[in-house]
């Protein structure tokens, strides 16, 4: 019984740590879980952290564009897309991404890749967790510095950028952002680097939903 005990308050502590260190998170330069294994396993792991203000202002558009139309005004759950995907599911159709950037941050920084019902369980209170203590700025600096977005180790805009273009990424033209933005979320097989028709097609959108994001991003970003 002892042993149980001991294996539950590990569990209850592993559970409520990310709530305890994400205030901590305003500041500072946070890697993800999957960066942190990547690290200890020797894969491979690149990564240079950027400012949110010495990014291309046309790459956090076009991402919040391609990832989460709804960013800057919803409180880190978009509850519309998400019963949408549920709806999808109980029809048996393929379930779209309903991820916000909000969620994706909660999974890269505390959790694990991969669909489960667990995981997914802990990812929403967690995102809703994030949105109420960090500003949307901070939340989406964050996505940009921790999001994996090469296909060879590169997490964050800074070395996806110096990968794709030989640039940093406060240097990307509206084009390149939005060929970067169309790679997520899978840079594997999605390249910016040799865009094929898909993305090449995916970023010609996302460029015309970075100029509809701005104005509602520019009102938002700091809340």
């Amino acid at each position: 019984m002892r042993i149980i005990r001991i294996l539950l308050l590990i569990l209850l502590a592993l559970l409520v740590l990310p709530y305890l260190v994400t205030p901590f998170y305003r500041t500072g330069h946070p890697i993800s879980a999957l960066m942190a294994w990547r690290s200890l396993t020797g894969a491979p792991m690149i990564r240079h952290w950027i400012d949110f203000g010495a990014i291309s202002a046309s790459l956090p558009r076009s991402v919040v564009g391609a990832e989460d139309a709804k960013f800057c005004s919803h409180r880190g759950i978009d509850w519309g897309a998400l019963r949408e995907v549920m709806n999808d599911a109980e029809d048996g159709e393929v379930a779209r991404g309903g991820s916000t950037i909000t969620q994706q941050v909660a999974k890269n920084l505390f959790l694990w890749p991969g669909r489960s019902v667990i995981r997914k369980g802990l990812e929403l209170p967690l995102a809703l967790w994030i949105d109420f203590v960090l500003p949307k700025q901070r939340i989406l600096e964050i996505y940009l510095n921790i999001a994996e977005m090469g296909p060879s180790g590169q997490f964050g805009a800074e070395a996806a950028a110096q990968y794709a273009f030989g640039r940093s990424a406060a240097a990307l033209s509206p084009r390149e952002a939005a060929l970067l933005a169309a790679t997520l979320p899978n840079p594997v097989k999605r390249s910016a680097r040799n865009p094929g028709p898909g993305v090449r097609r995916l970023s010609g959108t996302y460029m015309a939903r970075a100029t509809a994001v701005e104005r509602c991003w520019r009102e938002n970003r700091g809340t």
